[in-house]
């Protein structure tokens, strides 16, 4: 049976909405399997350059993962595509699907309700339903060590035993379309660049897409005009992630050394230091 279904499955990737329209039409695709902000991408295209009815494609479902999206996301695409809008929650570490909600704000429907659980921001401690109100982390079950996994992804409780779909982020990891991107791999990468004394990551989504810029700031003035450092920052981000970030440099410079901080207008990201958020 599950081969079946793989013959009919094509992986397209990240190749852009043009070639992804071509392979939704080629292959008269009824399910598409995307993340929320390549899904309304793609919606906007084929309004504003494709000008193509949504309803052309032909789709049934529409699954959407690996993001979170913004609010009324899935009853917008619903009602452009007439198709049934899911979203699936996965493992950060293995993609395994553990859950589902096919409409907002439902909770989680889970598949496997040992494999996914909350714990406190402030402490080493799962929490027990019934929820208290309040944020709590997602933690997955680790079958092979026997243990649980803190996800980064951050719920927020209404009272109950429901498990929300996440809606932050907290820890030394931001999610920005769809890739973990570790905060520790960049301050390491920095910290082989002489003259960086600090850095912020912004992230924001005004459109529908993330986009994400890195502002860094040296520690002498010879430094900030210099076009070679700014590429050398350059070529250790493309080192370290697929993502596209964009590299700007702070006017002043500062010899003091701070440690690298997350600024996210799309208000995802909580901040570095979990137990600061509990309290």
């Amino acid at each position: 049976a599950a081969a079946e279904v793989a013959r009919a499955a094509a992986s397209v990737g990240p190749r852009g909405r043009l070639r992804l329209h071509h392979a939704l039409d080629s292959l008269k695709a009824t399910t598409l399997v995307i993340t929320p902000t390549g899904a309304m991408d793609l919606l906007a295209r084929l309004h504003l350059e494709f000008l193509l009815d949504p309803l052309d494609l032909g789709l049934r479902h529409i699954i959407l993962t690996g993001e979170i999206a913004s609010r009324r996301t899935m009853p917008h695409l619903a009602a452009e595509f007439e198709a049934e809008v899911t979203e699936v929650y996965c493992s950060p570490f293995t993609a395994v699907p553990l859950g589902w909600r096919s409409s907002e704000p439902a909770p989680l429907t889970l598949f496997d309700p040992g494999s996914v659980g909350l714990a406190s921001l402030e402490k080493d401690e799962s929490l027990v339903p019934p929820y208290a109100a309040g944020l709590a982390e997602v933690v997955v079950a680790d079958p092979v060590a026997g243990t649980t996994l803190r996800t980064g992804q951050v719920v927020r409780l209404a009272a109950g035993d429901a498990v929300p779909a996440p809606e932050h982020t907290v820890g030394d990891h931001v999610l920005v379309r769809g890739v973990w991107l570790s905060l520790n791999r960049i301050e390491r990468a920095l910290g082989k660049i002489d003259g960086v004394s600090g850095w912020e990551l912004g992230v924001s989504r005004q459109g529908t897409l993330d986009a994400a810029t890195l502002t860094v700031t040296f520690n002498r003035e010879s430094l900030v005009g210099n076009p070679m450092w700014k590429a050398r920052v350059r070529q250790a981000l493309q080192a370290l992630t697929p993502i596209t970030i964009d590299v700007e440099i702070s006017p002043q410079a500062s010899e003091t050394a701070l440690r690298g901080v997350v600024n996210d207008a799309r208000g995802h990201h909580l901040g570095r230091d979990r137990t600061a958020i509990a309290r």
